[in-house]
């Protein structure tokens, strides 16, 4: 039985899976990895990519901060790959329980799911911080320079920068998921961005997935390890 056979079995006779993912799953859809050999991080600016999506750069300095999540971090005309596509089907299957993302590119939602838990926000989602009133992505994209309300305070994105914390209510929703889940399959994550990578702590079973092209922090963990594309590894299931 090859790796994907395997998978599917476990998908076919579980009731409860719940899928944990990170920018890998993006990748696929021509979103850019951070963290990757050619990724945002290896590439040169004025300053560091991680210097100007931290909230105090945000604060000092809003137009560079906004010039930059315009340019490096919206990618409204990406489209759902395979995983995504699948993700939803088996949600609708009544299968997969939860997708738990780490990404902020709203495809999950694209491709149909509906139990989406995001941790790290939604480019999609934006307010006001001074009035508290909510705007969508076009705020943001057909301002010139930093977006405004009507009120006059800056519009600001609903994403985690560095040195925020993430929203309680969803890390809660989270380990409900990951704790309670037979199947859990972690896909697209190098698995070293905490406190996310602690989630799988949380997990009680016997039937951890880890699907990434390269080697993640947690594989001699897994019960089962596919170290493929994850866009090819869920074509494959064909389900």
């Amino acid at each position: 039985m090859t790796e994907t056979e395997k998978l599917k079995q476990w998908i076919e006779e579980s009731g409860n899976v719940v899928f944990f993912g990170g920018a890998g799953v993006s990748t696929e859809s021509g979103i850019p990895d951070f963290r990757s050999q050619d990724g945002l991080y290896s590439q040169q600016y004025q300053y560091p990519p991680e210097m100007i999506i931290s909230h105090s750069f945000y604060l000092k300095n809003p137009e560079e901060f906004y010039r930059f999540y315009k340019n490096k971090m919206i990618f409204p005309d990406a489209k759902p790959n395979a995983a995504h596509l699948a993700l939803a089907r088996l949600e609708q299957q009544g299968k997969v329980k939860a997708v738990i993302t780490q990404n902020i590119d709203g495809l999950h939602q694209k491709a149909g799911s509906r139990n989406v838990l995001e941790l790290h926000g939604s480019v999609y989602r934006n307010f006001c911080t001074r009035c508290g009133r909510a705007y969508g992505l076009d705020a943001v994209l057909q301002a010139d320079g930093v977006p405004r309300c009507s009120c006059g305070g800056i519009i600001k994105p609903d994403v985690v920068l560095y040195e925020e914390g993430l929203d309680s209510d969803v890390l809660q929703k989270a380990v409900f998921y990951i704790r309670h889940a037979d199947v859990l399959i972690i896909g697209g994550t190098s698995l070293t961005v905490y406190p996310a990578a602690g989630l799988i702590d949380y997990y009680r079973g016997n039937r951890l997935v880890l699907i990434n092209k390269s080697a993640t922090a947690r594989d001699a963990h897994a019960d089962l390890m596919i170290s493929r594309p994850i866009g090819q590894v869920f074509e494959e299931l064909n389900i």
